[in-house]
């Protein structure tokens, strides 16, 4: 099974650009189907994506959730085949790539080729001209021989059809009749193919159908004499039209996709979850987490004076959860993440990187500020100031190789030379070198693993994202910035903003898959009542 998911997250790793260019077009969108759940299970969903603990009942967990496609079902350990893997593969392929086209606004196809110093591009490069070699000494021999040349038209004909809507069927036929392959070797045999004015013919029509991006491309196309040489060219302005149209494809189907993507991955992820029963493994582990870091929180404060420890500690599933997706940003992404948030890994990551660097130019402001307040007091600026000379040199600190020592004295020098020249420009006596050796030394200690400046910044942006995930989906507003974060307060609102929409649509799409598993762990006696009633019935 471990081998299974390790299969099944490569190849959500791997559902790149090359799977994009090959199945953009192909994309199962089971999305009309009415894959609504029962009213127990879609309560529990409900429940799981909003932030009222009230609806978490114990009689909500309790009820069944599994009579339907969109609601997790349970399924007995097997042992998979190699036909399983690769169909649970190909879902993860399709959902992966549907996300990522959905909730990724510059999502894009690029046109890559291998490098031509490599061995992929060299070789590339050695057969393409061992055939447009042939191919010309073919048209040159007396009398031409056409063979590989209409092979060609027949080729182009082909991706000029692919690019036509539905409806164009005057283009169409016209495409069909001018590059009929039987009548252009009838014309061979009588040596009567006009070559050139085919290959006008393609170009103009390139022209009719491609973006105004390669309006350029087919100028060139045009001024092209030798006829070898403009094949060859005009294959690779249809390679770029490939491109092109599978962009166009994926900006049309990005509203559609999106308007049935929490449907459309709930269905796709419980086909992973047949064909792959231990598919949500590392959630649950995830979860179980959550709940004992929920738990140990509760026993600290019932063994305080005067706390209550007779009574059964009551757990809210909506903390849990909460607690879990703030874990993410700081998980060592050296692990693997839980399965139901392989999506949006890249993006979680991304947003811990930049949380990581607003949380070091937070405590150098604060160690600033406490130590030299009275130099940077009439520097309005300063904080911009902080960011612009720290956002650089705090890029890529979450690399291993990264020092962040090195960073730190860096920024430590900056801000005394800024201060300094401050102080300067309005006549006032510059820091002296025990207070900038002070300031420096202090900024330094900020890498130190219980450092209490930066243990309280990371408590205090906890909080800030707690309060965010605490509010209403439907609520615009911001929480209260805790206080020492006014620096970054624009920047880690925006990143905010971005955390809770990814954990809010999370919970939409895997809310009766998170129900389960919160009900098992949570409610253990209930579940296995339900277990032997069913069995029973069976």
């Amino acid at each position: 099974m471990c081998a299974a998911r390790r299969a099944l997250r490569e190849a959500a790793r791997g559902s790149g650009l090359v799977y994009c260019v090959n199945k953009v077009k192909g994309i199962r969108m089971p999305l009309s189907d009415d894959h609504n759940s029962d009213s127990d299970s879609s309560r529990l969903s409900e429940s799981t994506a909003s932030s009222s603990d009230s609806e978490y009942s114990r009689q909500s967990f309790n009820s069944d959730s599994s009579s339907k496609p969109s609601s997790p079902a349970s399924s007995p350990p097997k042992v998979i085949t190699f036909d399983e893997l690769m169909a649970a593969t190909r879902n993860l392929s399709n959902w992966t790539l549907a996300h990522e086209i959905a909730v990724n606004a510059n999502f894009c196809i690029k046109h890559e080729d291998y490098p031509q110093n490599s061995f992929a591009g060299t070789v590339k490069q050695i057969v393409h001209k061992a055939f447009w070699d042939h191919l010309e000494s073919e048209l040159n021999e007396d009398p031409p021989e056409y063979k590989h040349a209409i092979k060609l038209f027949e080729e182009i004909k082909e991706i000029l059809l692919s690019f036509l809507t539905p409806g164009a069927n005057r283009i169409h036929n016209q495409i069909c009749e001018v590059l009929d392959t039987d009548l252009i070797r009838q014309q061979a045999e009588h040596n009567a193919v006009d070559i050139p004015g085919l290959a006008n013919y393609v170009i103009n029509t390139m022209g009719k159908l491609c973006a105004p991006i390669r309006d350029n491309d087919i100028k060139q196309l045009k001024a092209t004499d030798n006829i070898v040489e403009l094949l060859r060219q005009i294959f690779r302005v249809l390679d770029l039209m490939k491109v092109d149209m599978a962009n166009y494809t994926i900006k049309s189907l990005r509203p559609y996709l999106w308007h049935n993507l929490v449907d459309y991955e709930r269905t796709k992820f419980q086909e992973i979850l047949e064909e792959t029963p231990s598919a949500l493994n590392l959630t649950t582990e995830w979860i179980k987490e959550s709940i004992e870091d929920e738990l140990s929180s509760i026993s600290d404060e019932s063994s305080s004076p005067g706390a209550d420890g007779s009574s059964k500690p009551i757990i809210s599933p909506t903390l849990v959860l909460n607690n879990g997706y703030l874990k993410l940003l700081q998980w060592d992404y050296c692990k693997t993440i839980p399965e139901t948030l392989i999506t949006d890994e890249v993006r979680l990551q991304e947003l811990r990187e930049k949380l990581n660097q607003l949380k070091v130019i937070a405590c150098v402001s604060l160690i600033t500020n406490n130590m030299v307040g009275a130099a940077i007091v009439d520097m309005p600026d300063f904080p911009d100031q902080l960011k612009r000379i720290s956002l650089p040199l705090l890029e890529g600190m979450n690399k291993k190789n990264f020092d962040l020592k090195e960073a730190l004295n860096a920024i430590g020098i900056q801000i005394c030379s800024i201060v300094n020249k401050s102080l300067s420009e309005r006549g006032l006596p510059t820091l002296t070198e025990e207070m900038q050796s002070n300031l420096m030394g202090q900024i330094a200690h900020i890498v130190e693993k219980n450092n209490p400046v930066s243990s309280l910044i990371d408590k205090r942006i906890q909080l800030f994202m707690r309060s965010l995930l605490a509010l209403p989906s439907f609520q615009k507003c911001m929480p209260a910035m805790p206080g020492g974060l006014s620096v970054i307060q624009t920047e880690i609102e925006f990143l905010g903003s971005q955390y809770a929409s990814i954990v809010n649509f999370n919970k939409k799409v895997y809310g009766p898959f998170y129900a389960n598993i919160l009900r098992k762990l949570l409610f253990p006696e209930a579940a296995m009542e339900k277990t032997e009633a069913e069995t029973s019935s069976n």
